[in-house]
Protein backbone atom coordinates (compact mmCIF):
# COMPACT_ATOMS: atom_id res chain seq x y z
CA UNK A 1 0.00 0.00 0.00
CA UNK A 2 2.98 2.40 1.24
CA UNK A 3 4.82 1.32 -2.28
CA UNK A 4 1.72 1.97 -4.13
CA UNK A 5 1.05 5.79 -2.69
CA UNK A 6 4.57 6.77 -3.13
CA UNK A 7 3.91 5.35 -6.66
CA UNK A 8 1.35 7.96 -6.92
CA UNK A 9 3.15 10.83 -5.37
CA UNK A 10 5.76 10.14 -8.03
CA UNK A 11 3.60 10.49 -11.31
CA UNK A 12 2.34 13.58 -10.09
CA UNK A 13 5.60 15.42 -9.21
CA UNK A 14 6.43 14.21 -12.69
CA UNK A 15 3.28 15.61 -14.58
CA UNK A 16 4.03 18.72 -12.55
CA UNK A 17 7.69 18.93 -13.48
CA UNK A 18 6.47 18.62 -17.21
CA UNK A 19 3.83 21.22 -17.00
CA UNK A 20 5.94 23.43 -15.08
CA UNK A 21 9.04 23.22 -18.08
CA UNK A 22 6.37 23.37 -20.43
CA UNK A 23 4.99 26.91 -19.27
CA UNK A 24 8.50 27.83 -19.11
CA UNK A 25 9.35 27.01 -22.53
CA UNK A 26 5.75 28.77 -23.82
CA UNK A 27 6.49 31.90 -22.26
CA UNK A 28 9.78 32.04 -23.52
CA UNK A 29 8.66 31.42 -27.02
CA UNK A 30 6.10 34.05 -26.15
CA UNK A 31 8.27 36.70 -25.01
CA UNK A 32 11.06 35.70 -27.98
CA UNK A 33 8.97 36.08 -30.91
CA UNK A 34 5.53 37.31 -29.81
CA UNK A 35 7.12 40.42 -27.57
CA UNK A 36 3.65 42.39 -28.28
CA UNK A 37 1.46 39.36 -28.19
CA UNK A 38 -1.29 39.79 -25.99
CA UNK A 39 0.27 37.11 -23.93
CA UNK A 40 2.89 39.14 -23.17
CA UNK A 41 4.05 38.96 -18.76
CA UNK A 42 4.92 41.63 -16.81
CA UNK A 43 3.78 45.14 -17.06
CA UNK A 44 2.95 46.51 -20.54
CA UNK A 45 3.53 49.74 -22.10
CA UNK A 46 2.31 50.64 -25.22
CA UNK A 47 3.95 52.57 -28.12
CA UNK A 48 1.86 53.66 -31.07
CA UNK A 49 4.14 54.46 -34.19
CA UNK A 50 2.67 57.68 -36.42
CA UNK A 51 4.92 57.95 -39.70
CA UNK A 52 4.88 59.74 -42.44
CA UNK A 53 1.96 62.39 -43.65
CA UNK A 54 -1.45 62.84 -41.48
CA UNK A 55 -4.24 61.76 -43.55
CA UNK A 56 -5.93 59.20 -42.22
CA UNK A 57 -6.51 59.09 -38.22
CA UNK A 58 -8.36 55.81 -37.88
CA UNK A 59 -5.67 53.50 -37.13
CA UNK A 60 -3.94 55.62 -34.68
CA UNK A 61 -7.25 56.76 -32.89
CA UNK A 62 -8.69 53.13 -32.46
CA UNK A 63 -5.52 51.63 -31.19
CA UNK A 64 -5.37 54.87 -28.56
CA UNK A 65 -9.05 53.61 -27.98
CA UNK A 66 -7.85 49.60 -27.61
CA UNK A 67 -5.03 50.70 -25.76
CA UNK A 68 -7.02 52.49 -22.98
CA UNK A 69 -9.62 50.13 -22.23
CA UNK A 70 -6.52 47.42 -21.87
CA UNK A 71 -5.95 47.43 -18.29
CA UNK A 72 -2.50 45.52 -19.20
CA UNK A 73 -1.00 48.66 -21.00
CA UNK A 74 -0.04 51.04 -18.02
CA UNK A 75 1.19 53.75 -20.35
CA UNK A 76 1.17 54.86 -24.05
CA UNK A 77 4.07 56.07 -26.12
CA UNK A 78 3.50 58.00 -29.02
CA UNK A 79 6.40 57.55 -31.61
CA UNK A 80 6.15 60.75 -33.86
CA UNK A 81 8.43 60.55 -37.27
CA UNK A 82 5.76 62.93 -39.26
CA UNK A 83 5.90 66.32 -41.35
CA UNK A 84 2.26 66.56 -39.97
CA UNK A 85 -0.69 66.74 -42.32
CA UNK A 86 -3.96 67.50 -43.15
CA UNK A 87 -6.13 69.63 -40.20
CA UNK A 88 -9.19 67.09 -39.66
CA UNK A 89 -7.07 63.89 -39.55
CA UNK A 90 -4.29 66.26 -36.95
CA UNK A 91 -7.39 67.43 -34.97
CA UNK A 92 -9.17 64.35 -34.40
CA UNK A 93 -6.14 62.38 -33.25
CA UNK A 94 -5.13 65.40 -30.70
CA UNK A 95 -8.70 64.96 -29.55
CA UNK A 96 -8.05 61.09 -28.93
CA UNK A 97 -5.21 61.75 -27.13
CA UNK A 98 -6.67 64.59 -24.95
CA UNK A 99 -9.31 61.87 -23.64
CA UNK A 100 -6.43 58.92 -23.46
CA UNK A 101 -4.50 61.30 -20.97
CA UNK A 102 -7.56 61.57 -18.62
CA UNK A 103 -7.04 57.66 -17.63
CA UNK A 104 -3.52 57.11 -18.28
CA UNK A 105 0.14 58.46 -19.35
CA UNK A 106 0.59 59.14 -22.72
CA UNK A 107 4.20 60.36 -23.72
CA UNK A 108 5.41 61.28 -26.97
CA UNK A 109 8.72 60.43 -28.49
CA UNK A 110 10.04 62.47 -31.74
CA UNK A 111 12.49 61.16 -34.04
CA UNK A 112 13.96 62.82 -37.33
CA UNK A 113 10.91 65.54 -37.81
CA UNK A 114 7.32 65.83 -35.86
CA UNK A 115 6.62 69.11 -37.36
CA UNK A 116 3.24 71.32 -37.63
CA UNK A 117 0.63 68.44 -37.56
CA UNK A 118 3.30 66.52 -35.92
CA UNK A 119 3.66 68.74 -33.45
CA UNK A 120 -0.01 70.52 -33.06
CA UNK A 121 -0.95 65.60 -31.83
CA UNK A 122 2.68 66.02 -29.74
CA UNK A 123 1.35 68.77 -27.64
CA UNK A 124 -1.64 66.78 -26.13
CA UNK A 125 0.55 64.25 -24.63
CA UNK A 126 1.41 64.56 -20.79
CA UNK A 127 5.42 64.70 -21.86
CA UNK A 128 7.37 65.16 -25.25
CA UNK A 129 10.69 63.74 -25.70
CA UNK A 130 12.57 65.07 -29.06
CA UNK A 131 16.10 64.59 -29.45
CA UNK A 132 18.55 67.78 -29.86
CA UNK A 133 18.57 67.94 -33.53
CA UNK A 134 14.47 66.74 -33.88
CA UNK A 135 12.96 69.45 -36.61
CA UNK A 136 9.62 70.02 -34.80
CA UNK A 137 7.56 73.43 -34.07
CA UNK A 138 6.05 74.89 -38.21
CA UNK A 139 3.10 75.91 -35.76
CA UNK A 140 1.19 77.28 -38.98
CA UNK A 141 -1.43 76.58 -41.82
CA UNK A 142 -0.72 76.27 -45.37
CA UNK A 143 -3.12 75.71 -48.47
CA UNK A 144 -2.13 74.34 -51.98
CA UNK A 145 -3.44 75.10 -55.29
CA UNK A 146 -2.91 74.18 -58.53
CA UNK A 147 -3.76 75.61 -61.85
CA UNK A 148 -4.22 73.99 -64.66
CA UNK A 149 -5.93 76.92 -66.98
CA UNK A 150 -2.91 77.64 -69.16
CA UNK A 151 -1.88 74.21 -70.16
CA UNK A 152 -6.02 73.82 -71.02
CA UNK A 153 -5.77 76.53 -73.30
CA UNK A 154 -2.61 75.30 -75.07
CA UNK A 155 -4.23 72.02 -76.05
CA UNK A 156 -7.25 73.98 -76.84
CA UNK A 157 -9.53 72.58 -73.94
CA UNK A 158 -12.02 75.24 -72.10
CA UNK A 159 -14.07 74.99 -69.50
CA UNK A 160 -17.36 76.67 -68.58
CA UNK A 161 -18.82 76.63 -64.88
CA UNK A 162 -22.09 77.61 -63.93
CA UNK A 163 -22.38 78.42 -60.32
CA UNK A 164 -24.63 79.47 -57.26
CA UNK A 165 -22.19 81.98 -55.72
CA UNK A 166 -18.89 83.63 -56.45
CA UNK A 167 -16.77 82.02 -54.27
CA UNK A 168 -18.71 78.34 -55.13
CA UNK A 169 -14.95 77.74 -57.67
CA UNK A 170 -12.73 79.39 -55.09
CA UNK A 171 -9.25 76.83 -55.55
CA UNK A 172 -10.76 75.39 -59.20
CA UNK A 173 -7.70 74.56 -61.19
CA UNK A 174 -9.18 76.58 -64.39
CA UNK A 175 -8.75 79.89 -63.04
CA UNK A 176 -7.03 82.21 -60.62
CA UNK A 177 -7.51 83.55 -57.62
CA UNK A 178 -9.23 86.95 -57.23
CA UNK A 179 -8.30 89.73 -54.74
CA UNK A 180 -11.60 88.62 -52.72
CA UNK A 181 -11.08 85.21 -53.00
CA UNK A 182 -7.85 85.34 -51.51
CA UNK A 183 -9.53 87.49 -48.91
CA UNK A 184 -11.75 84.69 -48.05
CA UNK A 185 -9.21 82.21 -47.90
CA UNK A 186 -7.27 84.03 -45.68
CA UNK A 187 -9.56 84.11 -43.36
CA UNK A 188 -10.29 80.76 -43.35
CA UNK A 189 -6.64 80.14 -42.35
CA UNK A 190 -6.68 82.77 -39.56
CA UNK A 191 -9.31 80.98 -38.06
CA UNK A 192 -7.49 77.62 -38.73
CA UNK A 193 -4.30 78.84 -37.29
CA UNK A 194 -6.19 79.99 -34.23
CA UNK A 195 -7.46 76.82 -33.45
CA UNK A 196 -3.89 75.17 -33.77
CA UNK A 197 -2.28 78.01 -31.92
CA UNK A 198 -4.98 77.73 -28.95
CA UNK A 199 -4.25 73.62 -29.18
CA UNK A 200 -0.99 73.95 -28.33
CA UNK A 201 -1.48 76.51 -25.67
CA UNK A 202 -3.88 74.30 -23.71
CA UNK A 203 -1.67 70.92 -24.31
CA UNK A 204 1.36 72.76 -23.04
CA UNK A 205 -0.25 74.76 -20.62
CA UNK A 206 0.99 78.24 -22.08
CA UNK A 207 -0.13 81.50 -22.36
CA UNK A 208 -1.72 81.79 -26.54
CA UNK A 209 -0.03 85.08 -26.75
CA UNK A 210 3.17 82.89 -25.70
CA UNK A 211 2.56 80.94 -28.92
CA UNK A 212 1.53 83.13 -31.34
CA UNK A 213 5.19 84.90 -30.84
CA UNK A 214 6.37 81.65 -32.76
CA UNK A 215 3.52 80.63 -34.47
CA UNK A 216 4.61 81.86 -38.07
CA UNK A 217 5.28 78.59 -39.51
CA UNK A 218 9.17 78.51 -38.53
CA UNK A 219 10.60 74.82 -37.39
CA UNK A 220 12.81 74.58 -34.45
CA UNK A 221 15.46 71.98 -33.39
CA UNK A 222 14.75 69.81 -30.33
CA UNK A 223 17.19 71.62 -28.04
CA UNK A 224 15.71 75.44 -29.24
CA UNK A 225 11.76 74.30 -28.78
CA UNK A 226 13.10 73.22 -25.09
CA UNK A 227 13.97 76.24 -24.47
CA UNK A 228 10.86 77.38 -25.51
CA UNK A 229 8.91 75.50 -23.68
CA UNK A 230 7.79 73.13 -26.75
CA UNK A 231 9.70 70.31 -25.66
CA UNK A 232 9.78 68.64 -21.72
CA UNK A 233 13.15 66.51 -22.05
CA UNK A 234 15.83 66.24 -24.65
CA UNK A 235 16.72 62.33 -25.27
CA UNK A 236 15.67 59.11 -27.36
CA UNK A 237 13.36 56.67 -27.64
CA UNK A 238 14.74 54.36 -24.39
CA UNK A 239 14.92 57.91 -22.73
CA UNK A 240 10.49 58.34 -23.30
CA UNK A 241 10.60 54.58 -22.06
CA UNK A 242 11.95 55.21 -19.14
CA UNK A 243 9.96 58.81 -18.60
CA UNK A 244 6.74 56.29 -19.24
CA UNK A 245 7.51 53.93 -17.07
CA UNK A 246 8.46 56.34 -13.99
CA UNK A 247 5.28 58.55 -14.65
CA UNK A 248 3.09 55.13 -14.79
CA UNK A 249 4.56 53.67 -11.45
CA UNK A 250 6.37 51.01 -13.10
CA UNK A 251 9.28 48.94 -11.58
CA UNK A 252 11.84 46.47 -13.32
CA UNK A 253 11.60 45.98 -17.12
CA UNK A 254 8.59 46.25 -19.80
CA UNK A 255 7.23 44.73 -22.72
CA UNK A 256 6.73 47.52 -25.35
CA UNK A 257 3.08 46.50 -27.31
CA UNK A 258 3.07 47.69 -30.62
CA UNK A 259 0.10 47.74 -32.70
CA UNK A 260 -1.06 43.79 -34.43
CA UNK A 261 0.93 44.18 -38.31
CA UNK A 262 -1.93 43.03 -40.82
CA UNK A 263 -0.71 40.35 -42.48
CA UNK A 264 -0.57 40.73 -46.47
CA UNK A 265 -0.05 38.31 -49.26
CA UNK A 266 2.26 38.84 -52.04
CA UNK A 267 -0.68 40.66 -54.42
CA UNK A 268 -2.35 42.58 -52.02
CA UNK A 269 1.46 43.79 -51.06
CA UNK A 270 1.43 44.84 -54.67
CA UNK A 271 -1.71 46.12 -54.95
CA UNK A 272 -1.29 47.99 -51.75
CA UNK A 273 2.41 49.31 -53.16
CA UNK A 274 -0.16 50.32 -56.32
CA UNK A 275 -2.67 52.35 -54.56
CA UNK A 276 -0.07 53.83 -52.48
CA UNK A 277 2.39 55.07 -55.03
CA UNK A 278 -0.66 56.45 -57.09
CA UNK A 279 -2.11 58.05 -54.15
CA UNK A 280 1.50 59.94 -53.79
CA UNK A 281 1.20 60.87 -57.40
CA UNK A 282 -2.43 62.65 -57.37
CA UNK A 283 -1.50 64.09 -53.75
CA UNK A 284 0.35 66.92 -55.19
CA UNK A 285 -2.55 68.17 -57.74
CA UNK A 286 -4.94 68.49 -54.64
CA UNK A 287 -6.56 71.88 -53.39
CA UNK A 288 -5.74 70.87 -49.43
CA UNK A 289 -5.38 73.39 -46.27
CA UNK A 290 -2.80 71.38 -43.81
CA UNK A 291 -1.08 72.08 -40.75
CA UNK A 292 1.81 70.09 -42.41
CA UNK A 293 5.59 71.38 -43.06
CA UNK A 294 6.71 70.80 -46.43
CA UNK A 295 10.92 71.14 -45.80
CA UNK A 296 13.15 68.66 -47.05
CA UNK A 297 12.42 66.13 -44.66
CA UNK A 298 8.92 65.83 -45.89
CA UNK A 299 7.87 62.61 -47.71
Amino acid sequence: MAEKKYSILTVVAILGAIALLLFGAMALVLTVYVPSSDFSFGEKIGVIPIDGPISDPLAVTSQLVTFKKDKGIKAIILRINSPGGSVGPTQEIYREIRKTIRSKKVVVSMGEVAASGGYYIAAAADRIVANPGTITGSIGVIMHFVQFRDLLSKIGVDLEVLKSGEFKDVGSPHRKLTERDKELLNELIGDIQKQFEEGVASGRNMAVEDVQLISDGRVFSGARAKELGLVDVLGNFQDAVEIAKKMAGIKGDVTLVYPKKKELGLLDLFFDLFADSAARGLEGLRTKIEYRWTGLLDR
